[in-house]
């Protein structure tokens, strides 16, 4: 059986739901990952309203949608991160507050506690989102860098992610971190850091998502083979890098969409992720969630780049062969049969 293919909320998050959830079911999905932000899924309002959910899942009904996961990515943002006044943009007026940082560090970790309840509320098991980092911008060593103060990144992730998952533990709800730049785990040898610096917490995983790696420079695949019992949930995205001798992968703080750029998102197909070997060790390792689409490309209008997108998806996700392909050729097989 294929997998359900979602699409994640967050690009549309300008849409209310309903509205939103008319489009998806036209361009062919079967259901969505939810963005916590919008009127999508507000979780103030899930631990609230006693009938928030059920009426959140009266309208998934209604246009025939599933959901698998809900996304938090905003607010874990806040958790490690050094705040500063881009983080208002990102937050609730109830976990930005006064702006005071420390206090938004904690406001923003009690939501993401909350938003465990809230997803065991819903039905769903998978919170998928970003941790935030408090040494990202130490990552080009000069001045250089103390091992200790990486050191000390890993330590506050554990200090202050523990009682989160610890919370996720409780309410039978798991974490996948989509590894990304400016989190506290970005590549292969982060994540595996995390994992040890949490204790390889049980309720700790990963959203895969390649478009974050192939434009570092790596094989997004290793990653499912590195990680085969933590990958939790899975984005499909695509990247392009374009290096013209002007621009690196450093992006001349260019922003996302202007052509001079070294590398940027693509909508399916159009970049240069490979996803058929993708779809062959997701299968390797058993891997039977949702495909989520989370469409992200300046470049192309987004309807018709989501519609495109599904059906790309469906073309290119095939499960793993019952039988070696050269069987027949094997007498105690042709003997059991």
């Amino acid at each position: 059986m294929a997998r359900p293919v979602t699409m994640f909320t967050g690009q549309w998050a300008d849409l209310p739901l309903e509205t939103l959830l008319g489009k998806v079911k036209e361009f062919g999905y079967d259901g969505v990952e939810l963005a916590c932000w919008g009127d999508h899924f507000e979780v103030q309002k899930a631990l609230e309203d006693d009938g928030y959910c059920a009426a959140k899942r009266a309208l998934l009904h209604k246009y025939g949608m599933q959901v698998f996961a809900i996304s938090n990515h905003l607010v874990g943002q806040a958790v490690l991160d050094i705040i500063d006044q881009r983080h208002k943009m990102l937050l609730p007026p109830h976990v930005w507050g006064d702006g005071d940082p420390a206090a938004v560090n904690q406001r923003a970790a009690d939501e993401l506690k909350d938003t465990a309840r809230a997803a065991q509320k819903l039905g769903v098991s998978i919170v998928n989102g970003f941790t935030g980092s408090s040494v990202w911008h130490l990552l080009y060593s000069f001045p250089p860098v103390p091992p200790q103060m990486i050191e000390d990144g890993f330590n506050l992730l554990a200090e202050r992610f523990i009682p989160i998952l610890d919370v996720f533990a409780e309410c039978g709800v798991k974490f996948a971190l989509e590894v990304h730049p400016t989190e506290i785990a970005f590549d292969i040898y982060t994540a595996e850091r995390a994992l040890e610096a949490l204790k390889y917490h049980e309720a700790f995983g990963f959203n895969f998502d390649p478009s974050h790696l192939i434009w570092q420079g790596m094989d997004p695949v290793q990653f499912i083979r590195q990680f085969p019992d933590r990958i939790f949930h899975v984005h499909m995205k695509d990247a392009i890098v374009k290096l013209d001798g002007k621009a690196g992968i450093l992006a001349s703080h260019l922003n996302f969409g202007d052509w001079r750029r070294g590398w940027d998102f693509r909508s399916l197909g159009h970049g240069g992720v490979n996803f058929e070997e993708i779809i062959r060790a997701l299968n390797d390792n058993g891997y039977d969630g949702p495909l989520s689409v989370e469409w992200e490309d300046s470049g192309m209008d987004r309807e018709h780049g989501a519609k495109e997108s599904c059906e790309f998806v469906r073309k290119i996700d095939f499960r793993r062969s019952e039988r070696a392909f050269d069987a027949s050729f094997d007498k105690e097989e042709q003997t059991k049969a």
